[in-house]
């Protein structure tokens, strides 16, 4: 798929309005039975990203986007349904796979997955890892690659 948002690549973003932009530029490039992994500390701006994603998949009410922490998986109906998990309560990949999350690989929408590093074993095959790293209070760094064989 011809894009202007290349994987692998890394990115640094200077502010909360360059995060969303990439975010709606990377949910632009992404199709059904995508699953993102996202990495990074406490605070690294992993549900700002997904906000934003989800908003480049074409979800018309960004701020329905919260973080799953609590409820550990969020559902989003738009143009293609956006399953939101967050893996930083749970115990490991076992108690991930308990949540049915292979069916969700399967439904036809895009995964996200942050604390993605917490439940690695249960990732499928294919994936694309976004790692987050704050550089300071408000920039960071992303680096996007695709794990696994072939990527549509």
């Amino acid at each position: 798929m011809e894009s202007d948002f290349p994987i692998p690549s890394t990115i640094e973003v200077a502010s909360l309005a360059e995060t969303e932009a990439l975010g709606r530029r990377f949910g632009a490039i992404l199709a059904p039975g995508d699953v993102v992994a996202l990495i990074g500390p406490l605070g690294a701006g992993k549900t700002h990203l997904s906000r934003a994603i989800a908003v480049g998949l074409g979800i018309t009410n960004p701020r329905a986007v919260t973080s799953p922490t609590f409820v550990l998986i969020q559902e989003y109906h738009g143009p293609v349904p956006i399953f939101h998990f967050d893996a930083y309560r749970l115990s490991g990949s076992r108690e991930f796979q308990d949540l049915g999350v292979d069916e969700y690989y399967e439904a036809g929408g895009v995964c996200l997955i942050e604390w993605a590093d917490r439940v690695a074993t249960a990732l499928p095959a294919r994936y694309i890892r976004v790692e987050i790293e704050p550089l300071d209070q408000s920039r960071r760094r992303l680096t996007v690659t695709r794990v696994g064989g072939e990527h549509s």
